[in-house]
């Protein structure tokens, strides 16, 4: 099973992702390191503010990475921001029925709420250097993947009342479990 963890900037998509490797052991790849490959071996003019440019030029090959994994019946999480909600357009039917995916997203009351928390709390996984917290700009982009979760019918946690990332393990796992009883229901058919 590939699972694909999206989302928003600063909603924890690696520590859940951390949390995943901990309790399924299937090791994890952050597209933030694949995009500071192709910055660093200057295979982009991209830069790190180039968001939605980034997920346009990062998607195709972490696409293909999904399918490799699929084929060669491995288990692994993928996490970014450059996961596009319409990522299935790029999976072909038959990889299908093993990619699960999460979006993370962020309510504006929580947002505003807690905003001195998910700053202090931005790099608890990985340093993050250089980084600014700005607030309006996370809104908008939980917003947004939020809207484009619903768009395109994917799974997605909205962070609200509090940030409970066993509630957000749980979600992946039942969701994986829904997703594989679904399978063998197809089959059994």
């Amino acid at each position: 099973m590939v699972i694909l963890i999206g989302g928003s900037s600063h909603v924890g998509k690696t520590f859940l992702s951390q949390k995943l490797l901990e309790e399924l052991h299937y090791p994890y790849i952050s597209l933030d390191h694949l995009k500071m490959a192709f910055i660093r071996t200057k295979r982009t003019d991209l830069t790190v503010g180039e968001d939605d440019e980034m997920r346009e030029f990062l998607w195709p090959f972490a696409a293909e990475i999904v399918k490799t994994a699929v084929e060669n019946r491995q288990n692994m999480i993928i996490e970014g921001c450059y996961i596009p909600a319409d990522f299935m357009e790029s999976i072909p039917g038959s990889y299908r029925k093993d990619v699960y995916a999460l979006f993370l997203v962020m309510s504006e009351k929580y947002l505003r709420e807690n905003i001195r928390t998910v700053a202090e709390k931005a790099d608890v996984i990985e340093k993050r250097i250089a980084d600014e917290t700005d607030l309006e700009r996370l809104i908008n982009c939980s917003r947004w993947f939020k809207e484009e979760c619903i768009r395109y019918g994917v799974p997605y946690y909205e962070i609200d009342g509090s940030f409970n990332i066993g509630d957000m393990v749980s979600a992946v796992l039942k969701g994986i479990e829904e997703k594989e009883t679904e399978i063998k229901e197809q089959e059994q058919t």
